[in-house]
């Protein structure tokens, strides 16, 4: 049973077409993700899914009574706003039932019969409980401080609380759009196990593979502006998507040839023309379509030519900084080695970046010394972003580095054949910079890095925006680098790929240096969490033998009493709750009694909370 339908939806920016006639269908329960090159238009297929921009043809509909959470790639928050105001700053069913129901609370004399129905609306979408969800999922996200201004967030918060907004709302179809990004690696596997373990209709936009691996059950392909579906996971993506090019590439051959064979007899046919020849003519010009379809590689090429490296690569000692009392980089010490392949990891804020930029002399260390090689050449790739001129077409930035670059293989192209290896085409390169995707201008991002032909490559984040089929192309080139790399990346299957040991923000502030790879860490940091609980567990069984043979435990009339009491309590409490409830649904009280009414649930609730409580610590001892 489908959830969503969509036919024949197209979309266009000028002369650019992104899609044209799609079909789209997703079925209740279903987890989807939809893959595409950068440029291609999945942010924007999203957005008309879910209602924010429009098609110019076809529609696009969804099950009756269907709520959607939306998470968009750049959430746009209101800064005057503290978090839990902009967690509740949604317009959705469930934020409107709690404004409506509180409106009417706070008015004097509530309408009875509006009252009645905004207390039978909380019910149906079960809201009586909105904030404790909110302040959980907040909690379980690391947002600690509800009431803090959203201007004071950093991007990385900021994403938490957009996620933390969609979530709450408990919504039938979650649309999310890089969900991921800015979400460090623990807020990633919490997310990762929330969303496998819910059952509802996701559809997602991520470069995470490890999240397209363990929570996908279908993929649908945007290529060339069609889309293609693959029921399985990311793993059964990529291998049908090899048979079905292979399949591709083989039929355009055989076109080809037929269409050759077509060219000739059109150019030898008479001009006396029959019903048979007019119709292998018209035939013809179906062929010469198909021929004409374009298969040719669509590939980021990096083959670019690295600055020599001598024997000294960068010395690190005692380096440490402090911002505001606190300490982000605690005394680090280490000589770096050709071929060092290292990640960073840690919460955010935690000090990575920081680090970073006191290696590449971008900021001052409070103590110690940072020795670079003389022939060490940085090639720094920032998560904020490259600095660019809006009004600057892409041809134009390219030439800024020169008319001439040199690459790896001992040739030399112009700025505009450069280009074109990072998937700039000629029609692309006259585009304007503030016209590009978020993808296409981290991609120019990593051309202005490259060009300049570094031996250490420092790159921060450099997976965010990035399409899957370029960070492949980016794995493998940095796989075949032969200068020194360090990585600061929330992506677990980049790191594991390309890195052979961590230096780990721990929690205690210190920086430890871990030999291995992220799932490495992992399993390690695991198992000496599984081996404290059980340690823990053997200390308090050793403790509660140790009590019992020298204190039996006496329970006393008086705590029998105290016991038995508090159960009737409890009971006497739980029949309140009941016909407060019943009060309240029936619709029959004045406005003031409902309020009353209202006021006392929460009142007992509360109680029961305090003594069911009591009661389970009394069990335990009795």
């Amino acid at each position: 049973m489908n959830i969503l339908n969509a036919e024949n939806l197209s979309k266009s920016y000028g002369d650019v077409v992104l899609f044209r006639g799609l079909d789209i269908s997703v079925a209740k329960g279903q987890k989807v993700a939809l893959v595409a090159a950068n440029g291609t238009g999945k942010s924007t297929l999203l957005k008309i899914l879910a209602g924010k921009d429009n098609t110019e043809t076809g529609i696009v509909t969804y099950r009756r009574d269907t709520r959607i959470g939306y998470l968009e790639q750049d959430p746009d928050l209101d800064e005057k706003k503290n978090v839990l105001q902009a967690v509740f700053d949604a317009e959705n069913p469930l934020m409107a039932a709690v404004r409506e129901y509180e409106q009417l609370i706070d008015t004097e004399h509530p309408d009875p019969k509006k009252l009645e129905i905004a207390i039978g609306v909380m019910d149906n979408l079960n809201a009586w409980d909105y904030e404790a969800r909110a302040k959980n999922i907040l909690s379980k996200l690391g947002i600690s401080h509800p009431t803090q201004l959203i201007s004071e967030l950093s991007g990385g918060q900021r994403k938490r609380v957009a996620l933390a907004r969609v979530l709450i709302q408990d919504p039938d179809f979650l649309i999310l759009d890089e969900p991921t990004n800015h979400l460090d690696l623990d807020m990633i596997e919490w997310l990762e196990e929330y969303l496998s373990g819910l059952h509802k209709t996701i559809l997602m936009v991520t470069h995470d593979r490890y999240f397209l691996e363990n929570i996908t059950d279908h993929i649908l392909e945007l290529d060339q502006g069609q889309i293609f579906i693959y029921k399985g996971n990311y793993a059964y993506f990529l291998e049908k998507k090899a048979d079905r090019e292979m399949r591709e590439y083989t039929e355009l051959k055989k076109v080809k040839s037929l269409y050759l064979k077509e060219l000739d007899w059109i150019r030898r046919m008479p001009k006396a023309r029959t019903t048979k020849s007019k119709a292998r003519t018209d035939s013809f010009y179906d062929i010469e379509k198909a021929a004409s379809k374009n298969l040719t590689d669509q590939t980021l090429k990096l083959d670019i030519k690295m600055s020599r490296a001598g024997s000294k690569i960068l010395e690190a000692r005692f380096i440490s900084k402090v911002y505001n009392g606190k300490t982000v980089v605690p005394k680090f010490t280490y000589i770096f080695k050709t071929k060092d392949r290292i990640g960073i990891a840690g919460k955010n804020g935690a000090g990575k970046s920081t680090l970073i930029k006191i290696l590449m002399g971008l900021v001052e260390p409070d103590t110690g010394k940072v020795e670079p090689g003389e022939s060490t050449v940085f090639g720094y790739y920032s998560q904020d972003g490259l600095v660019l001129k809006e009004d600057m077409r892409v041809i134009d930035f390219a030439k800024s580095y020169g008319d001439i670059i040199p690459t790896g293989d001992k040739e030399h192209l112009t700025a505009s054949q450069f280009l074109q290896r990072f998937l700039f085409p000629p029609a692309k390169q006259q585009t304007y910079i503030s016209k590009l995707s978020g993808g296409e201008k981290r991609r120019l991002h990593l051309l202005s890095v490259l060009i300049k032909n570094p031996n250490f490559l420092i790159l921060d984040e450099p997976t965010n925006d990035l399409d899957l089929l370029t960070l492949a192309t980016l794995e493998e080139f940095l796989l075949h680098f032969k200068g020194c790399l360090i990585i600061v990346s929330h992506d677990r299957y980049f790191m594991d790929k390309l890195i052979d040991h961590l230096f780990v923000f721990e929690e205690d502030g210190s920086i430890s240096d871990f030999p291995g790879n992220y799932t490495d860490y992992r399993k390690s940091k695991n198992l000496k969490l599984d081996l404290a609980k059980k340690e823990e567990k053997a200390l308090v069984k050793k403790e509660q033998e140790i009590f019992k043979t020298t204190s039996p435990k006496k329970v006393s009339f008086k705590q029998k009493r105290e016991f038995e009491l508090l159960e009737k309590e409890i009971e006497m409490l739980e029949g309140r709750k009941e016909y407060l409830i019943r009060n309240l649904n029936s619709g029959e009280g004045k406005p003031e009694e409902l309020k009353a009414w209202s006021k006392e649930l929460d009142e007992t609730l509360n109680l029961l909370d305090i003594k069911s409580i009591a009661w389970i610590e009394m069990a335990d001892e009795m």
